[in-house]
């Protein structure tokens, strides 16, 4: 079952006999993650299992659900802060690694980390313990920030910071695997601020609605919403095409990422044409075979440019394209590639968070695990 057909069948919007059964049978695994993840907790929060405690301060970005939150920008947006603050950080990731030997072998997130902030140094290990170590003694990082850390209780963390998709809060409100909820929603009792993403692409009663629940979970949990701002397309050798081009403009997209529809609806908000869009698994692997195929839909509905997102860019062999002209990848694939730049902007609460953030540097916050 691919991505969507999944995310179809626990939404349910797959119906009948067989879409129930199987659905009720996701609940009986889905009970025993659910027990073991409370169990985990419990243990940490006694102080049963051990923490680590890193000599710089550490700042969690992590999410709850799986997927397509908006963890990557706001980690950029971070470093950039504490650029700005001259403070040397170091980004901790366990990545994901691409599957070819052309590519290169850190992709997806952690690449679009390195490239958006040649400052930080980002550090790819599973074991946080040893890349925290690692930053701080061999590349004199004075602040960790850790990628995707909110469920890793092992390092303590100086502040926690939860993005939750405005569009898709709670993961359909079910643990995995019969929903999209890495925990409970409770555990956001551990979080210190959340940050609320693609709030442009939500309704003010729907996001009145959200913020009164979260406050009933976590009364002193800071709520900031933000939204992922398009800046231009980029093809390759960064030549870029500003949002005014792309208006009018026939536009094939491809993604594989949790929250695919965010994107095509970013692409719509542009006044470009969308002709037609294909979805892949979230951190899918492209191969040359995947881009031709592309080129022979797009060819085929006559659009003017391939559109895709920085992530996928960087999990194809597009990234190995970067060093030639957009001339050069149209005559290669038939029709010229580029994805689609964002940053994160804050709508509200950006104060709060930036003050909360100073906090910790100062060793205001009591480190907890």
């Amino acid at each position: 079952m691919n991505q969507q057909a999944y995310r179809r069948l626990i939404s349910g919007q797959s119906t009948g006999p067989s879409a129930s059964i199987l659905r009720l049978l996701l609940q009986i695994p889905a009970v025993i993650y659910s027990t073991a993840v409370r169990l985990r907790n419990l243990l940490y929060s006694k102080g049963f299992l051990n923490t680590h405690t890193a000599d710089v301060p550490v700042i969690s970005i992590g999410n709850i659900t799986t997927g397509g939150t908006g963890k990557t920008p706001l980690v950029i947006w971070l470093c950039n802060f504490l650029q700005r603050k001259q403070m040397p950080c170091a980004v901790l990731t366990r990545g994901y690694k691409t599957q070819t030997a052309k590519q290169s072998s850190i992709a997806n997130e952690p690449a679009i980390i390195t490239k958006s902030c040649p400052q930080a140094k980002v550090i790819t290990n599973p074991d946080r313990i040893t890349a925290a170590a690692e930053a701080v003694n061999k590349f004199g990082a004075k602040v960790l920030v850790m990628d995707d850390g909110f469920q890793h209780r092992r390092l303590s963390r100086d502040l926690d910071i939860v993005t939750i998709d405005s569009t898709q809060p709670f993961g359909y409100g079910k643990i995995l695997p019969a929903g999209l909820l890495r925990e409970p929603i409770a555990s956001l009792k551990r979080a210190d601020a959340v940050v609320l993403t693609r709030c442009d692409q939500t309704s003010e009663a729907e996001l009145a609605k959200l913020e009164k629940q979260l406050q009933l979970i976590n009364p002193n949990m800071i709520i900031a919403q933000s939204a992922h701002t398009p800046i231009c397309a980029k093809s390759a050798k960064q030549g870029q095409i500003s949002l005014d081009e792309l208006k009018g403009k026939k536009i094939f997209a491809f993604c594989g990422i949790g929250n695919p529809d965010a994107f095509f609806t970013t692409i719509k908000a542009l006044s470009a044409n969308l002709v037609d869009c294909r979805i892949y698994n979230d951190h899918h692997q492209y191969t040359s075979n995947c881009l031709a195929d592309i080129c022979e839909e797009a060819k085929k509905l006559k659009a003017d440019l391939v559109l895709t997102t920085q992530k996928d860019w960087f999990s194809s062999p597009l990234s190995a394209i970067d060093h030639t002209s957009n001339e050069q990848s149209a005559i290669k694939y038939g029709i010229p590639f580029a994805y689609l730049a964002i940053e994160l902007k804050f709508l509200s609460g950006q104060d709060k968070i930036t003050n909360l953030i100073q906090d910790a540097l100062a060793g205001k916050i009591r480190k907890k695990h």
